[in-house]
């Protein structure tokens, strides 16, 4: 089961920037980025951003042209690079990972990081 921690979160006003980066314990095959979403716990989190072991990216239509993921896939690392911040994107972001050499596993969760944008 692999560890996933995040960090980078914070608050910043309307129009700036923030990169989150989520490391992990082990190796990694697909990851991506996810938000709590509005009003719940227990929803299904929302997918903002995934990147496949070779680099696929797929956004999700709310942030494209203001979020970039990137990986290193020597150290085991996914980035969010968030600009162009709105408020709406006001959410705890979760990074979730597959372990590159356990097929058939199921994937892992990191602890959440707080994004705030203010107005």
């Amino acid at each position: 089961q692999l560890t996933l921690v995040e960090s980078g979160g914070g608050l910043v006003q309307a129009g700036g920037s923030l990169r989150l980066s989520c490391r992990a314990s082990g190796k990694i095959n697909f990851a991506g980025w996810y938000r709590q979403g509005r009003g719940s716990l227990g929803k299904t989190r929302e997918m903002v951003a995934t990147i496949s072991r070779v680099g696929d990216t797929n956004y999700a239509d709310s942030v494209k042209g203001r979020f970039v993921i990137s990986r290193d896939n020597s150290e085991n690392t996914v980035e969010l690079q968030m600009n162009s911040l709105k408020p709406e994107d006001t959410d705890i972001y979760f990074c979730n990972a597959y372990p590159l050499f356990s097929p058939g596993s199921m994937s892992s969760w990191g602890q959440g990081t707080q994004v705030t944008v203010s107005s």
